[in-house]
């Protein structure tokens, strides 16, 4: 099974289609070579100074990565939101939920050295899964190529199907000839669903390769990164209206309720 590749005038339908069939889809060249730039300088300096704190076995230890993203990348925004985006997240979360947030923003620089990373599905931080429902969907931004040298990401394609996930964490996983690696050039985009097996590449080259990871969860459910403190009050306030929206400044129903001093309650 091969992953799917489109261009970027694609309908977003059929990026949908690809992703309830195989769990993964890559747009090539979704935004310019110029945005990628734009955001990976901005990232720069979170790298050098927090890259390392959340250094483990499982992100390993060659490995930079940075969160609190919207409080220092003014050019984010522009992924975070991006049209193509949240077409794919309409189609795949709204039949589920009012609205959908931002459950985590993480900028990932592998560099020289790292091995693979552990598989693993980015909705194990729930603990229950509901057939038929994806509870979040993720897009993963090339801010450089991503080769097979350089530890692009490693795809399971149709895990998002499988029921029984312990035949996966066995150790079988690694055996499946399913895996495939998203290669794919500077400011495309890799989109693949909550329930999709997948981890990072190991790099065997001698340069770093950097990724945006976005992950956007049901309204009703917890956001994994806490975007209230991560992000100054005073930045936020500065953000589009669908930024702050996507960031939770939204009610879900009466989730999330917050009352002014003067009675008035957040929109809903």
């Amino acid at each position: 099974m091969p992953l799917q590749y489109f261009e970027p005038d694609v309908d977003s339908a059929s990026v949908v289609d690809a992703l309830k069939r195989d769990g993964a889809a890559v747009i090539n060249n979704q935004i310019s070579a110029e945005t990628a730039d734009a955001i990976l300088a901005e990232l720069r300096e979170q790298f050098d100074t927090q890259g390392r704190n959340d250094e483990n076995d499982f992100n390993g230890y060659k490995t930079l990565r940075a969160s609190g993203i919207l409080g220092w990348s003014p050019t984010s925004p522009e992924v975070v939101a991006h049209p193509r985006v949240l077409e794919v997240c309409d189609a795949v979360l709204l039949e589920h939920c009012l609205n959908y947030r931002i459950g985590s923003l993480t900028a990932i620089e592998i560099h020289p050295g790292e091995g693979e990373q552990s598989l693993h599905t980015d909705d194990g931080i729930y603990p229950l899964r509901i057939p038929g429902m994806q509870l979040q969907i993720s897009a993963m931004w090339a801010l450089q190529d991503f080769t097979l040298e350089n530890g692009a990401t490693r795809v399971v394609l149709g895990s998002h199907l499988e029921s029984n996930i312990h035949r996966y964490q066995s150790g079988e996983l690694e055996k499946n000839n399913d895996i495939v690696q998203a290669v794919m050039p500077k400011g495309s985009v890799l989109f693949y669903v909550g329930t999709t097996w997948h981890g990072g590449g190991a790099n065997r080259s001698n340069a770093s390769r950097a990724g945006l990871i976005n992950t956007y969860a049901l309204g009703w459910l917890r956001q994994e990164e806490n975007m209230y403190l991560n992000v100054p009050r005073e930045i936020a306030d500065k953000h589009s209206q669908k930024i702050r929206d996507l960031m939770g400044y939204n009610m879900h129903r009466t989730l999330g309720a917050y009352q002014y001093e003067d009675g008035t309650w957040t929109r809903s």
